[in-house]
């Protein structure tokens, strides 16, 4: 049996769904993989949760205890601080580069907000000093490996460590694993729907003939769509997962720039009705090609064609020059989802070391 030591460094709907499969898995990849998976260290800006307060000893943290707490202090209206000190759990005043330093851990789960805006920090220092400090690295965060991707995998050669992105595009759907099952196969072209939020909005407005704004509104009120949709709804975060596709999958040396990027914003009922009586639907299709086409925009689906999946679904086609096209479909959001391809990571990170 090998211990593996675990941090997680944003602990918002992602870090907690990663100490939730924990807790749900935990014996089943015990009995499985040989890995026993134990979280020593949970970091945000409220400040972090250690076994003990030298902050270095990597003991084992109580998440059953950790999340109670969170879930009573937040029906209580309490902050996270406040709902874990209130349920006697020591916050310490750390900084997420301190605890990636000093505590002992052996991966670091990199969960924090994406950010393309500002060099996709804290995310990228998060990352390099991991590897500096000899912890392998699995993360949720698009922003990093949108914008310094070959400097990310050059730095993780230098460390010999691995750093698992499987989370960044398509949450549960399974498609950065694909570089190993299509192994000998030169991938060409990939093209996909990689925002479940968009697919939800546009699905409403061809089912029920509903206004974009509309739509939006009701995504919001049932928890798919952020307070704040622009990322989404203007095709930026599409964009984001295309250029991780790009030089992870086809191994190009792309950037968010070299990104022409339309939203939906601009979509209208009758569109979609004039395409649906025409024998199509209208999908926010992300597209890359060995050529150097990277494109997000809306794009007219035939109804018979594998892309035409419904609700927060995402789906890609992978054109390769000997499987021919493969098609993955999966759940394209939530924490749990995001949290199952966390764990996928490290466990391939573990049995292949």
């Amino acid at each position: 049996m090998r211990e593996v030591r675990l941090s997680i460094v944003g602990f918002g709907v992602v870090g907690r769904g990663v100490t939730e499969v924990i807790r749900r898995k935990r014996a089943e990849i015990k009995e499985k993989f040989g890995l026993d998976l134990r979280v020593v260290a949970i970091v945000d800006l409220w400040g972090a949760v250690l076994a003990s307060s030298d902050g270095k000893s990597g003991n084992e943290i109580d998440v059953d205890k950790v999340l109670d707490a969170l879930q009573r202090g937040k029906a209580d209206g309490l902050s996270p601080r406040e709902s874990l000190e209130t349920h006697g759990i020591k916050v310490e005043d750390m900084q997420s580069l301190e605890v990636i330093k000093e505590v002992e851990h052996d991966v670091m789960v990199e969960a924090t907000p994406t950010n393309v805006e500002s060099d996709g920090e804290p995310g990228t220092s998060h990352i390099l000093e991991a590897l500096k400090a000899g912890r392998h690295v699995v993360t949720s965060n698009k922003g990093p490996l949108a914008l310094h991707f070959k400097k990310l995998m050059r730095a993780a050669e230098r460390a010999d460590r691995k750093i698992g992105f499987e989370a960044t595009v398509g949450g549960a759907m399974p498609i950065i694993s694909l570089r190993e099952a299509l192994a000998g196969n030169e991938i060409l072209s990939i093209k996909g729907i990689l925002n479940g939020t968009c697919n939800y909005i546009l699905t409403r407005m061809s089912e029920e003939n509903l206004p974009f704004e509309h739509a939006l509104r009701e995504a919001q009120e049932i928890g798919i769509a952020e307070a704040d949709p622009k990322s989404d709804v203007l095709g930026v975060d599409t964009a984001v997962k295309l250029v991780i596709l790009a030089n992870a999958l086809l191994g190009l040396d792309a950037s968010y720039k070299d990104v022409s990027v339309t939203g939906i914003t601009e979509i209208t009922p009758e569109a979609l009705n004039l395409a649906k009586n025409n024998g199509y639907v209208i999908k926010l299709i992300g597209e890359v090609d060995r050529d150097g086409k990277l494109e997000v925009a809306p794009k007219l689906v035939p109804k018979t064609h594998p892309l035409n999946v419904s609700g927060t679904l995402n789906a890609a086609l992978l054109k390769t020059d000997l499987a021919g096209e493969i098609v993955v479909v999966g759940r394209g959001a939530g924490g749990i989802e995001a949290a199952s391809a966390i764990i996928g990571d490290v466990i391939r990170i573990f049995r292949s070391s």
